[in-house]
């Protein structure tokens, strides 16, 4: 759906390259589109844990301003029969909007749609087990590079 991405497969196969090389790795599902991509979260979560995840989350879409427009045309384009219910699903999450731009709502949504979304999420990470925190990061072993003269970098 998003241009210029990598593909499923690709990003499958980072994931078990890390996981393989002993750096654990969270998912992350998004964004979740209410009628289109939801169904496939417990897919996508099963082939996340065999590739070797640890955990996972997710974020609801939202489509805060050029980007609003840029989807519904998307929509239109690739899924006209279903563009009316997507658009009225996306809005059920937001409180009738297509956006929400407070945080801690803006990435879960509202309402009965976003609970059932969350919940299906909920359910699958436990039931697959990657509902859980990632281990502590260990950064006992990173050193900062320093230049040749001793001089820090700002950025």
């Amino acid at each position: 759906m998003e241009p210029r991405t990598s593909p499923p497969a690709e990003r499958l196969r980072a994931i078990s390259e890390l996981s393989t090389s002993g750096i654990a790795v969270t998912v992350m599902v998004a964004p979740v589109v209410p009628g289109l991509t939801d169904a496939e979260m417990p897919a996508i979560l099963a082939a996340a844990k065999e590739a070797g995840a640890q955990a996972a989350g997710y974020t609801m879409l939202r489509l805060p301003w050029t980007v609003q427009p840029v989807f519904l045309d998307w929509l239109e384009r690739n899924y006209p029969l279903k563009r009316k219910r997507i658009e009225t699903l996306v809005r059920f999450t937001r409180e009738g909007q297509l956006n929400d731009p407070n945080f801690g709502s803006r990435m879960r949504g509202q309402g009965n749609m976003a609970d059932q979304v969350e919940q299906m999420f909920e359910l699958f990470t436990r039931k697959l087990g990657i509902d859980g925190d990632l281990p502590d990061l260990d950064s006992s072993q990173f050193r900062a590079p320093r230049s040749a003269n001793g001089q820090l970098k700002l950025f």
